[in-house]
């Protein structure tokens, strides 16, 4: 259905000037998967040598938690502050972040390297949802979203490795992340600013009441497919936080040492999602996944009795990439048609992360606990709520892509046989868009004054004009020559 609808409202021709945009958004992308990784990776490491495993793993939940917090932030700081105040802020999170890193490498003590990274992390929040906002504006179209998501995430992961791999000095790690920090607000900084331009030409063009009617409407069902979409992400957060707090009390206590190979399965869980996501335009998209969710659930029952840790381990990160690129990439697609784009287009790791900080506790009581039967019980609860929520989402979302196909075949159409219409009675651009807004709107001429930014004398000359050209005298005379 995407693609019917990027087809209707845009040609894209995919040569090398088009794939720009999509690499830039590779990169972006990439940098913040590598920092917020990265930076998760040396603040548990740090934190595990000052504390038990249970409680550091709290305090990592607790800094996702708060990442969340930056990721709703970013509206505000996106709407509210001008371009030269958002250059300044821009670079005093970069000053704050990096000192933030250099607290936590140096792990002086427990509270400060805790606060250190809270803040660090409300901080990559903010600059997370701007790079997914950006780069849903550098790709014009969905044409290859959920491939542009796995690739950059596999880029990400892979950059992380390559970094845990061959640097060795924490010292040395923190100066890399922050050295990638930099880089990531330079571009984040320059395709603002080049988009930003964009914005201004949608918010000054002149309004119009019926397609102001229509927004509303499509902002409402869209909304609903949002809200089914975070409680789905909700639900399937529970289950990988399950299986990823298993991983990381492994590697934190020591007892398991899963070494840095299984980050590449990740890497290539991610890559082929965005592949397979991008099959008919995600339209297997949420089945797909809700086959993942199956082989998930599965795994975590096989781990609660006794099962081989190796293979809950790699259904882990071969599932996690999929999860990864299924919420990333299904709430950059839909902010597109939301009211806040800025707010949707990183939710999905807002939600993600959030939902990980608070069922934390939960989840390592349930990791501790010698009641097998409860946990199936509980698994099973959830595998039924997310079929339920999935089924509802999919329904929505089908019904909403259909409205906006339709709604983009209905304004082309309309745009078109006005185009010709203007072109058999010469009409200038003017002129046109009056006769439209005469066909079209029921509104009044005072109405359509105000509407055009024209005051009503000029608007009745050009009114004149146009029936002198058509041949008629009245705008019901006009309305059936367009109808005929």
């Amino acid at each position: 259905m995407s693609n019917v609808l990027t087809k209707i409202t845009q040609s894209v021709d995919f040569k090398k000037k088009d794939r720009i945009p999509y690499i830039n958004a590779v990169i972006l992308m990439g940098l913040f998967t590598f920092l917020f990784l990265g930076a998760e990776y040396l603040y548990v490491d740090v934190l595990s040598r000052m504390v038990s495993e249970d409680k550091t793993v709290l305090a990592q939940n607790y800094a996702l938690g708060v990442s969340a917090t930056g990721f709703l932030l970013y509206p505000l700081f996106h709407r509210f502050c001008k371009k030269r105040l958002k250059i300044i802020i821009s670079a005093v999170i970069s000053l704050a972040s990096i000192l933030c890193i250099a607290l936590i490498c140096m792990g002086t003590a427990y509270t400060a390297t805790f606060i250190a990274g809270l803040v660090l992390f409300l901080l990559l929040g903010l600059s997370g949802s701007a790079v997914f906002y950006v780069s849903m504006r550098m790709m014009k179209t969905d044409r290859y979203l959920a491939r542009t998501v796995g690739i950059s995430y596999a880029l990400g992961i892979m950059l992380q490795f390559a970094n845990n791999n061959l640097v060795r000095s924490e010292t040395a790690e923190a100066i890399i992340l922050s050295v990638f920090l930099l880089l990531l607000v330079w571009m984040l900084i320059k395709n603002d600013q080049i988009y930003c331009k964009q914005d201004e030409q949608v918010t000054d063009a002149p309004p119009n009441e019926e397609r102001s009617k229509d927004s509303t409407e499509k902002t409402k069902k869209g909304a609903i497919v949002g809200i089914l979409m975070v409680l789905l992400v909700v639900l399937m957060t529970f289950i990988f936080s399950t299986l990823d707090n298993a991983v990381t009390l492994a590697h934190a206590n020591g007892t398991m040492d899963i070494g840095q190979w299984p980050r590449i399965l990740l890497a290539l869980s991610g890559l082929t999602a965005g592949f397979v996501f991008d099959i008919k335009n995600r339209k297997y998209m949420g089945l797909i996944m809700y086959c993942i969710m199956i082989l998930s659930t599965i795994c975590i029952v096989v781990l609660k009795f006794a099962g081989p840790f190796l293979v809950g381990l790699i259904v882990f990160y071969l599932s996690a990439g999929f999860f990864a690129v299924f919420f990333t990439s299904g709430f950059m697609e839909l902010a597109r048609h939301m009211k806040i784009p800025e707010l949707w287009a990183g939710m999905g790791r807002a939600v993600n992360n959030i939902t990980a900080a608070v069922i934390a506790n939960l989840v390592l009581t349930l990791l501790s606990s010698d009641s097998s039967i409860a946990v199936v019980v509980l698994v099973l609860f959830l595998f039924v709520a997310v079929s339920i929520v999935a089924a509802a989402y999919t329904f929505q979302k089908k019904a909403f892509m259909e409205q906006l196909i339709t709604d983009a075949t209905d304004a082309v159409s309309e745009k078109e046989k006005l185009r010709k219409f203007s072109e058999v009675f010469s009409f200038t651009e003017r002129e046109t868009e009056v006769f439209g807004c005469l066909v079209n709107t029921e509104d009044s001429v005072q109405a359509i004054a105000e509407s055009l930014y024209v005051s009503r004398r000029t608007l009745e000359r050009y009114i004149s004009a146009i029936y002198e050209k058509t041949g008629v005298k009245s705008r019901v005379g006009l309305l059936n020559l367009y109808n005929k």
